[in-house]
């Protein structure tokens, strides 16, 4: 159990390492399901769905559903959602940033709820998607600046000798990642300006002639304007192509196999990419009896899930629809589909942390490596009652999986996720499950290298039932 575990851990790090944005992380699972034998349906044409056959769907690139049809009568869903996003910085529409004509900066804002002191001083980088013209036609293209090309630099202590004991950011003026630091042409070097003050961000120098301020513009536009470039060749376009783009920054560390024994999991965005991973592992390795099996990945739950790709959306209830639609089970029938089915939400739990054990409630405390953990909370942002825990525990005995529970403490207000925000569209029985980690929405997270095998069993029980 052991060996297999750390293999597959270490498939699931290989993964994370290679999804650096929802669109790479949706991209990835696309290109594993085509590898067995998944066909594309577009939301856009009709659909024609055959017992026995496999299908998947995107809305926006970032978000994705997959579902095997059983060869008999379908009774109902089995549905496991996740999420493809992880927060992260998000590149602003203009974003370049020229400081006082020596260094250039990116004009980022917060994406999701961050660690933000665990973004400075790392290598970074971006990636995401260019929305290109190309022979008149709009189209889309996930794209890596695949080296090491940002950092965000703290302040020297010397500067702010109070920062241990008070530690805050500004994100608009502390986390504006560095892009470079040109040294002066010999143009410019001549060019010495005097002045009183310092300049702003994109502002002249005072001193300067109007010859000398628009040869200096000039120079500026092209420093600020070297991230188009290094996408566009990343992306394999020319630059004047580019019409739009959705742009992340990502921290550059690979996901590692750590401790004594090698049984943690250090890597960036484990939540919930973990859950991605385990899902469609489970989806292709689970022959589907009676049940129709969906794989749901939802983008921008960190944010709210309020978009027409997240879980609040329709995407989830169109698709199911249009199966029982393509299958015949329409009005009454496809209700009936809907009462035999069952959901599981998918997303990592917290851990019990070595250092501040008193942040955990005392009886619900789950560890790493000790097994799935089942989440609840009393103000419903978890979705298990007392029938899906049930369901859960069934599973994960048949499965031979260990489990623990999860709760908030009762003074410290937890987050919701995916299960009862996908309720309001899709009202299915559904619990909440996901893995212990420690330092959830850091920028490099945590988790236990036993547990992803455990979470993959679970799901594959789940699917072929």
């Amino acid at each position: 159990m052991r060996k297999e575990s750390l293999a597959t851990a270490k498939k699931c790090l290989k993964f994370t390492d290679e999804s650096v944005s929802c669109f790479h992380a949706v991209k990835n699972v696309e290109d594993r399901l085509k590898e067995n034998g998944f066909i594309r349906l577009k939301e856009n044409k009709s659909w024609e769905l055959k017992p026995g056959k496999s299908y998947y769907v995107k809305r926006n690139d970032s978000s994705l559903i997959a579902f095997r049809i059983p060869k008999g009568e379908p009774k109902g869903f089995h549905i496991v959602a996740s999420h493809s996003d992880s927060p992260t910085f998000k590149l602003k529409a203009k974003s370049g940033v020229n400081v006082e004509n020596h260094y250039v900066k990116l004009n980022v804002e917060p994406y999701g709820g961050m660690i933000y002191a665990t973004w400075l001083d790392r290598c970074l980088s971006v990636a995401g998607r260019v929305i290109y013209r190309r022979d008149d036609k709009l189209k889309s293209r996930t794209v890596n600046i695949d080296e090491d090309l940002l950092v965000i630099p703290n302040l020297a202590i010397h500067m702010d000798r109070e920062m241990n004991k008070n530690l805050s950011y500004n994100p608009q003026i502390d986390l504006q990642p560095l892009l470079g630091a040109w040294q002066e042409d010999a143009q410019e070097a001549e060019r010495k300006v005097p002045s009183e003050k310092t300049a702003q961000d994109g502002e002249a120098l005072s001193g300067e002639t109007p010859q000398e301020g628009e040869a200096l513009e000039k120079t500026k536009g092209k420093k600020t304007d070297i991230l188009m470039e290094k996408l566009a060749c990343a992306a394999g376009i020319e630059k004047e192509e580019i019409l739009g783009s959705d742009l992340f920054l990502y921290v550059r560390d690979k996901g590692k196999l750590a401790g004594a024994q090698k049984e943690l999991m250090i890597a960036p965005r484990l939540d919930d990419l973990v859950c991605v991973f385990a899902s469609v592992e489970a989806i292709l390795a689970a022959e589907p009896k009676d049940m129709i099996s969906v794989c749901a990945v939802f983008d921008n739950e960190e944010v709210g899930s309020c978009t027409k790709q997240g879980a609040a959306s329709t995407f989830l209830e169109n698709v199911l629809s249009r199966i029982g639609e393509a299958m015949g089970k329409t009005g009454g029938a496809y209700l009936q589909l809907l009462a035999e089915s069952f959901m599981i939400s998918a997303d990592n739990a917290h851990g019990v942390h070595p250092n501040h054990p008193e942040k955990a409630d005392s009886t619900c405390r789950p560890y790493l490596n000790k097994g799935i953990v089942i989440k609840y909370h009393g103000g419903q942002k978890y979705t298990t009652d007392a029938w899906s825990e049930a369901v859960i525990k069934e599973l994960c005995r048949k499965a031979e999986v260990p489990y623990q529970v999860y709760c908030n403490r009762s003074d410290i207000p937890g987050g919701s996720t995916l299960g009862n925000i996908s309720a309001g569209q899709v009202s299915i029985p559904a619990a909440d499950i996901g893995i212990a980690q420690l330092a959830m929405h850091s920028a490099v997270e945590t988790a236990g290298s036993m547990d992803v095998e455990y979470l993959l069993r679970v799901l594959a029980q789940f699917y072929g039932e």
